[in-house]
């Protein structure tokens, strides 16, 4: 996982600490700042998520591991927020084995956050997008391996 993505326990105990949306808010859009730069040759057709009304971008790279293949993500947004989703994504699910994001409850996290009572719907879709997208791109690494 690169250095500049917070883990995803460290983000939850930031959300507990917080009890303010405006404050979570502006801490989603910090982690969304702190994302390493997205290369502009990644902004790619194959790359960006549909579902999103932002746009967004996913690029997945796999490496081979013993235990099976793992994940590597990188994504960007347009949007302030959009893209901090994106960063709590990447937290929750890059570096992982493709069999361990399938088997992770991305709602359970989401819902331990508070995330989707506080999204405009079209981000929620958006969110669900992405998770579906990192989902199907775990699924096709197992099934090439």
């Amino acid at each position: 996982m690169a250095e500049d993505i917070q883990d995803i326990d460290t983000i939850i105990e930031a959300f507990e600490l917080i009890d303010d949306w405006e404050e979570r808010y502006r801490y989603v859009i910090e982690l969304g700042k702190a994302l390493p730069p997205f290369p502009e040759e990644a902004r790619t057709e194959a790359n960006k998520v549909r579902g999103c009304v932002s746009q967004v971008w996913l690029e997945t790279t796999f490496a081979s591991e013993p235990d099976g293949p793992h994940l590597h993500l990188k994504g960007d947004s347009d949007a302030l927020i959009v893209r901090g989703l994106v960063a709590i994504l990447l937290a929750l699910y890059s570096g992982q084995s493709a069999r361990g994001i399938l088997e992770t409850d991305a709602e359970a996290t989401l819902a331990t956050l508070g995330l989707r009572e506080h999204l405009t719907p079209q981000r929620s879709n958006g969110l669900t997008a992405m998770v579906a997208r990192i989902r199907r791109d775990a699924e096709a690494a197992l099934a090439a391996a």
